[in-house]
């Protein structure tokens, strides 16, 4: 059997609207906003003006946010990759695992190919849909047990704030 990776699926309140619990993912215990930062860091340089160490952290763990728990009616369904027709995009075959830090999931979403087995579901070919020149971003593939995804999906983390605003909080 191929090695996988750990998963956990998280519910935390929206740092703007804390009644809009959000759907966050940590991979081996690292939140996956913060594995899109790093895939991300070398592109922005590209497009941002430097302003410093401690703003460009900030900007890119900030670039994404959680998905809506309102929004997904089925949970399970969408993170084994077949996502409500709001969240679809049959053509590319990928799902968002990640949204936008200003709430609306479709404003900069994270993509993902996710492919499901009897034993494993992988995640892989991670893409941001409006930076089409930036190609698939330097993010896994992840590759998880299936039992033990689907029983974090079911049972997610429930945490009382984003687990990145602690972390932003102790940043200079």
């Amino acid at each position: 059997m191929t090695a996988t990776q750990h998963v956990e699926f998280l519910n935390y309140p929206d740092n703007e609207r804390p009644l809009d619990l959000q759907w966050g993912v940590r991979i081996d215990g690292r939140d996956l906003r913060a594995h899109a930062a790093d895939a991300t860091r070398g592109l922005w340089r590209q497009e941002i003006e430097d302003e410093g160490p401690a703003e460009e952290e900030r900007f890119l763990l900030a670039q994404h946010g959680g998905l809506s728990v309102s929004e997904i009616d089925d949970p399970v369904r969408h993170f084994l990759g077949a996502p409500a027709p709001s969240f679809a995009d049959p053509a590319a075959g990928t799902t968002p695992v990640l949204g936008c830090s200003c709430g609306i999931w479709g404003c900069w979403p994270l993509l993902t190919v996710i492919n499901g087995t009897p034993d494993a579901v992988t995640w892989s070919t991670f893409r941001q849909p409006f930076r089409k020149e930036w190609g698939e971003l330097a993010i896994g593939p992840f590759t998880f047990d299936r039992r033990a995804y689907e029983a974090t999906l079911t049972e997610p983390t429930l945490l009382t704030s984003d687990p990145l605003r602690t972390l932003d909080e102790t940043m200079p």
